[in-house]
């Protein structure tokens, strides 16, 4: 397994974790938290260090608790949702997708936006700009769900 598959697979654990009804915030935490919860082996505070840092993924039957218990889904938390591609290997729709958005200017109403997220102070602008983010990802993981 690649360290970048591991990378990634650690971000969104990561991030479903900050999102989940009791954010954990260490790995003694999450091995402790996992353990209640997985029918199975348990797991060490360094094999739940390694899922934090990329060093290791878990595998399918662990993934699938921690889906369970975070309420996302196991594939988008093993591999990613289909929008993870990077933009050099897009496809040509989603390529020209992109330009297009990227080429479109702003209509009034996301200019007033724009105007009104430049008067917030710089933490009001971090917390928008994580509450977008969390929506785009929710949208990926749970598609049609608005």
């Amino acid at each position: 397994m690649q360290t970048d598959e591991k990378l990634d697979f650690s971000k969104r654990l990561r991030l479903a974790l900050k999102r989940s009804h009791k954010p954990i915030d260490s790995a003694a935490e999450l091995a402790l938290q996992f353990n209640l919860r997985h029918p199975n082996d348990s797991i060490t505070t360094q094999s739940a260090h390694k899922w934090l840092t990329g060093k290791a993924r878990p595998t399918a039957d662990k993934v699938e608790t921690l889906a369970i218990w975070l309420n996302i889904s196991a594939h988008w938390l093993r591999y990613g949702s289909p929008n993870d591609v990077k933009p050099k290997q897009a496809t040509g729709a989603r390529r020209a997708k992109m330009q297009v958005e990227k080429d479109t200017p702003l209509n009034e109403a996301e200019m007033k936006l724009v105007a009104q997220f430049r008067r917030l102070s710089t933490h009001q602008r971090h917390l928008i700009v994580e509450l977008t983010e969390q929506l785009v990802i929710e949208q990926e993981i749970w598609p049609g769900q608005s």
